[in-house]
């Protein structure tokens, strides 16, 4: 399976990249691993709603440039799906079942995603009612993707 995130911005702490070099060696024997990372956009303090919206658009034609035809993408999105470890890894598994070799995920910016995106997506999942850091979203995904490897190969893992 071939898994690719698509996500805007870099990582600039040092911790939070170390974890993602972590779960993305661990997930190396499971599946071939892309981190592709778009540039961001200044947000300024106080932006209103049209400047958010054209900076989302601005992100979101940066992410569609990279998303794949006969990948199936799924947006991480606060209104989401959410679903256990294990509806996840089921998800995963299932889509392979039906033939999919290619995920993409998607996590935006600081403001959100794109509906442009949103509306290209064939999954929306939510991890959550909560707002995280879109970079530290990044290594709660892989730890997911990389407990989902591990539950459908029915190797053990901490709880």
């Amino acid at each position: 399976m071939q898994i690719d995130i698509i996500c805007v911005g870099k990582v600039k702490e040092q911790y939070l990249r170390d974890a993602i070099a972590e779960y993305s060696k661990r997930l190396g024997r499971y599946c071939k691993l892309n981190i592709l990372e778009v540039a961001d956009e200044k947000t300024p303090e106080h932006a209103s709603e049209g400047v958010e919206r054209q900076i989302k658009a601005k992100e979101g034609e940066r992410i569609a440039k990279h998303i794949k035809p006969g990948a199936y993408v799924i947006a991480l999105a606060i209104d989401g799906q959410q679903v256990t470890s294990e509806g996840f890894a089921r998800k995963i598994d299932q889509l392979g079942i039906q033939g999919v070799s290619h995920i993409q995920f998607v996590i935006g910016g600081s403001i959100g995603m794109d509906d442009a995106i949103l509306r290209q997506a064939n999954y929306k999942l939510s991890f959550s009612k909560m707002t995280f850091p879109h970079q530290l979203m990044r290594v709660i995904l892989l730890e997911q993707v990389y407990r989902a490897y591990k539950i459908n190969a029915h190797e053990p893992y901490h709880k």
